[in-house]
């Protein structure tokens, strides 16, 4: 089954539900969304708080990054 057919027939589910189950699936992808957001930002800052801890990052201003990327 494809990737659309796939997505249509949850869309066709969706819209068989009465409004009222509508919403509270909307409500329960969105704390589900962001909760798999905040997972991925809180792997990503624990992974550069290793490369800051490795020295795999450098700090300085705007102007300094400018130069490097020139260079």
């Amino acid at each position: 089954m494809s990737k659309t057919a796939t997505f249509q027939g949850a869309l066709e589910a969706v819209e068989s539900l009465p409004p009222e189950q509508q919403e509270d699936l909307l409500d329960v992808l969105r704390r589900r969304f962001i909760d798999s957001r905040r997972e991925v930002l809180a792997q990503r800052i624990k992974e550069a708080r290793a490369d800051y801890s490795h020295g795999k990052v450098k700090r300085g201003a705007v102007e300094d990054l400018l130069k490097d990327l020139a260079s």
